[in-house]
């Protein structure tokens, strides 16, 4: 028997105002993104915002439903937004905000397990990856090189 490892690097800023101008205006776009958000129940607001390589910013936000199962996620529709608008561009990075409504959120929201798939698996597809950077409402930044750092043992379409 053999163990094996996963370990991820990323950087840590101590709030937006430390990153580079084009990561904060990115997280700048996911908080706007929050004021589209539909979220009554749960009352957790989520902003994404994908930057293109062709320099477009894209935004989604989380769409809650009464049956909660067909709720949508901000980052998977601002992916879907992407493939949408602009075929087979290229995500250079992807912003992702939250806002509690119950109560203030101090540390970074990582994405839910399915918009980890996607997000792999649109790396896969444009066959680069592309940095995620997380923030809650205030404090830490994060910035992961890739969003296959959030889902090492990714499902893609080779096994098909």
């Amino acid at each position: 028997m053999k163990e094996e490892r996963f370990q991820v690097s990323y950087l840590v800023y101590e709030n937006e105002g430390a990153l580079p101008s084009e990561d904060a205006l990115l997280l700048a776009g996911a908080r706007k993104a929050l004021d589209s958000a539909y979220a009554p129940y749960s009352r957790f607001l989520v902003g994404a915002a994908a930057l293109l390589e062709n320099g477009q910013t894209v935004l989604g936000s989380n769409q809650e439903n009464a049956s909660f199962p067909l709720a949508l996620c901000a980052e998977r529709v601002a992916l879907a937004a992407v493939e949408s608008a602009f075929p087979n561009a290229k995500i250079m990075a992807m912003a992702i905000a939250i806002r509690n409504l119950k109560r203030k959120i101090e540390r970074p929201a990582a994405p839910c397990g399915a918009c980890r798939q996607v997000i792999a698996e649109k790396e896969w597809r444009q066959k680069s990856p592309f940095r995620i950077i997380l923030q809650g409402e205030t404090g830490p930044v994060y910035v992961l090189p890739s969003g296959k750092d959030l889902l090492p043992l990714t499902f893609d379409p080779e096994y098909l």
